[in-house]
C-alpha cells in the first residue's frame, strides 16, 4: 500500500483526487492540506466523500506533513509549486504537480504567457510531461511528474496522431474549446456565478491563453524527444454554462489525401490498446466521458473545404487533471495505469 500526500486537497481536482484514491486499492491518503480550510473535517466541505472519509481533516500546508509519504499529489494554483517542490523532492521518492508550473520545457516563456519568471528553471528539464498516451516510456520512476493540462489533453490526443505522422500541415492548427465552469476552480468569481454562467456561452483568452504554448510543445514533441517543426496553434476557449467537461473541436489542412475513413483509421491505429481512449464515428460528447478518465475523438474530412475536423471530449476534472494524475502515479510506480480508474462515464 501506497501512502498518498494530497496538498491542495481543498479544491476540485483535491476533492477528485480524494475521491479516485478511495476507489485505488494500492493507495492510503495519509494527508490532504488546504490552507483556507486547514482544521475542516473533509466530510464536512465534501460530503460526497463522508463514507470513506469519515474522520480525516485538512492539515495545514506545511511540507514536513508529507514525511513517510510515497507520493505527493500537488492540487495548487499555478505558482505555488514552485516553491514547494525542491523541499518535497527531499523528502518523498515521487511528485505529481497537477498545476502548470513544471510543464513548459522554456523558462523564458514563464514570464510571457504567466507573468512571472520561474522560481526553479533547473527543474524544468527533470520534469516528466504528463500524458501517458502520448509520453508514456518517461514516466516509470520518475520523480517529478507535471500531469497535463485540462485543455491541452483533449486538444493534444485529437490533433497528435495527425502532427506526428505528417497527415496534416503542423502550422496553422486552431482549436476551439469548451469547458465547464469547474474549470476555474472552487473560489467563487464573477464571471462564474450561477446568473453569470447560466444561459450563457463566451470565449476568453483570446489569442492570449496560457495553455497555447503548451499545446504547441506538446504537438510539437514525438514520443522519442524528437521535433516536429513549424507546430503553430490559435487557441480559443470557451465557458459553457455545465458542471464539467471539455469538448475540443480542432481544425487542420491535410498534407496530402485524406478521406473521413483514413482519418478514423489513423486515429485508431495511433491509440490500439489504449484503455482511455475511445474511437469512434460517433461525434463525442462531454457527458459521455463523465467521471471517466476517458477521451472521447472522432474526426471528419470536408470534402468542400478539403479541411480536417478533429473532435474530443474528457472530463476535464478526471482524464483533464486528478485521473490523469492517477494515471501517472501508476505509469511511475509500475502499477497497471488503469488501477482505480474507469473508461466508463455516469449518464445521464
Amino acid at each position: 500500500m501506497y501512502k498518498i500526500a494530497i496538498i491542495g486537497a481543498s479544491g476540485f481536482t483535491g476533492a477528485e483526487l480524494l475521491r479516485l484514491c478511495a476507489g485505488h486499492p494500492d493507495f492510503e491518503v495519509v494527508v490532504a492540506t488546504g490552507e483556507t480550510q486547514a482544521g475542516t473535517a473533509v466530510a464536512d466541505l465534501y460530503p460526497s466523500l463522508a463514507a470513506h472519509y469519515p474522520d480525516l481533516s485538512y492539515a495545514p500546508t506545511d511540507p514536513a506533513v508529507v514525511d513517510g509519504s510515497d507520493v505527493i499529489f500537488l492540487g495548487l494554483p499555478h505558482g505555488a509549486s514552485q516553491v514547494l517542490v525542491p523541499d518535497l523532492l527531499d523528502r518523498v521518492g515521487h511528485v505529481v504537480d497537477l498545476a502548470a508550473d513544471f510543464r513548459l520545457r522554456d523558462a523564458s516563456l514563464y514570464p510571457v504567457w504567466y507573468g512571472e519568471d520561474h522560481e526553479v528553471p533547473d527543474l524544468l528539464d527533470e520534469a516528466v510531461y504528463g500524458l501517458p498516451e502520448l509520453f508514456r516510456s518517461a514516466l516509470p520512476g520518475a520523480r517529478l511528474v507535471a500531469a497535463a493540462g485540462c485543455y491541452p489533453t483533449a486538444s493534444s490526443l485529437a490533433l497528435a496522431p495527425f502532427v506526428r505522422s505528417g497527415a496534416i500541415d503542423p502550422a496553422g492548427l486552431v482549436v476551439d474549446a469548451a469547458s465547464g465552469v469547474s474549470g476555474a476552480g472552487r473560489p467563487p468569481k464573477p464571471n462564474t456565478t450561477f446568473c453569470a454562467v447560466d444561459e450563457d456561452y463566451t470565449a476568453y483568452g483570446l489569442a492570449c491563453h496560457r495553455h497555447t504554448p503548451e499545446i504547441e510543445q506538446v504537438l510539437a514533441t514525438r514520443a522519442d524527444g524528437t521535433t516536429v517543426d513549424g507546430v503553430s496553434v490559435l487557441f480559443t476557449p470557451h465557458l459553457a454554462p455545465m458542471n464539467r467537461g471539455i469538448l475540443a473541436t480542432c481544425y487542420a489542412r491535410p498534407t496530402g489525401d485524406l478521406d473521413t475513413d483514413g482519418a478514423l483509421a489513423l486515429l485508431a491505429d495511433a491509440y490500439a490498446g489504449e484503455p482511455f481512449v475511445v474511437v469512434d464515428e460517433r461525434s463525442p460528447s462531454t457527458k459521455a466521458t463523465l467521471g471517466s478518465n476517458a477521451v472521447h475523438l472522432t474526426a471528419r474530412v470536408d470534402p468542400r473545404t478539403g479541411l480536417l475536423i478533429v473532435v474530443g471530449a474528457i472530463d476535464n476534472l478526471v482524464k483533464g487533471a486528478s485521473g490523469q494524475a492517477v494515471q501517472c502515479a501508476n505509469a511511475v510506480l509500475g502499477l497497471d495505469e488503469t488501477i482505480g480508474l474507469s473508461a466508463i462515464g455516469v449518464y445521464p
